[in-house]
């Protein structure tokens, strides 16, 4: 396995110091998002994709430092909202320019209802309408959209297509990914990202387990329950992530939630499932500094990794 790093966390740097950053940290690998939920501080979508010469300056930057750009990301929700819809389309056409082939995102999450415009995670089977909003979910917007998707990444060379298992997503387990795969083919996969399914109650290895071949990406990320908070009230939090100290979980660091050893058991269990690609490492640990919270999931995934 390799550790690659999703430059958010830098957004405050510009691009070329930002891979300066990068460079010092001794990575040698990016995952950089081009839009949506995330504000793309380190790319201008429309802007490459129209100009072969800002293309050709980009990736020379990169080449410079001896890095390489291995996945683009355009998480948002492309099932509820136009404009997240043509982010990704964009997305698929700059991954095409470059050679890009893993593309990582979200599922989506449509609304729920027809002529509703706000989406809806539905997390209960009762009262009965549950049920009504799932099937229009599935069976009227999700599967026949990305049927479209998966058209249109592998007119583009896309090859495969890794989902996050976030929440406020149709797809945010291993069960809901293998359903839409199971619909729409063998383009799509997981994004396993432990510290979605840590707060979800859920265990990360055992997830891994079962997706198999289906595991196509993973972010390092941990999330810690507060227990003083959690024991109280439960895992369902709608705090914001700054209210830090009073809410039930927080994203904190690799190694701050979850030991070395945990750690270690994870990506041996990967490779035993046939992974052994990028771990793009993604800091939203709010009670550090950026470099800070770096340095340390730097630190924690390099040992477990074995490197």
């Amino acid at each position: 396995m390799k550790l690659s790093y999703i430059p958010d966390s830098l957004g405050h740097m510009a691009f070329e110091e930002m891979l300066d950053m990068v460079h010092s940290f001794g990575i040698q690998a990016l995952e950089i998002p081009t839009g949506n939920w995330s504000k793309a501080p380190h790319l201008q979508l429309d802007e490459l994709i129209a100009s072969k010469t800002s293309r050709t300056k980009y990736m020379d930057a990169l080449k410079k430092r001896n890095i390489e750009l291995i996945t683009l990301n355009c998480s948002g929700n492309p099932l509820a909202y136009q404009k997240d819809l043509d982010v990704t389309k964009k997305t698929f056409q700059l991954a095409e320019m470059l050679g890009i082939k893993k593309i990582v995102m979200m599922s989506g999450l449509p609304a729920g209802c027809k002529g509703d415009n706000t989406p809806v995670w539905v997390t209960t089977s009762w009262p009965p309408e549950t049920q009504d909003i799932l099937h229009y979910q599935w069976e009227d917007v999700a599967i026949p959209a990305w049927h479209k998707l998966v058209l249109d990444a592998k007119n583009c060379g896309i090859e495969r297509i890794a989902l996050e298992n976030h929440g406020y997503q149709l797809v945010y387990n291993p069960e809901t990914l293998l359903k839409l795969r199971g619909e729409v083919g063998n383009l799509i996969g997981m994004n396993m990202d432990p510290g979605h399914l840590f707060w979800m109650g859920g265990d990360p290895i055992e997830a891994v387990r079962v997706l198999g071949n289906a595991l196509y990406h993973i972010h390092g990320k941990d999330s810690r329950l507060e227990r003083r908070m959690v024991g109280a009230n439960g895992v369902l939090d709608t705090k914001t992530i700054d209210l830090f100290a009073q809410r039930s979980w927080n994203y904190v660091a690799v190694g701050c939630g979850h030991d070395l050893q945990w750690w270690k058991e994870f990506f041996s269990v990967c490779r035993m499932v046939g992974y052994n690609d990028y771990v793009s490492l993604e800091m939203e640990d709010m009670t550090m500094t950026p470099l800070e919270g770096v340095k340390t999931s730097i630190d924690t995934l390099r040992l477990a990794m074995g490197q």
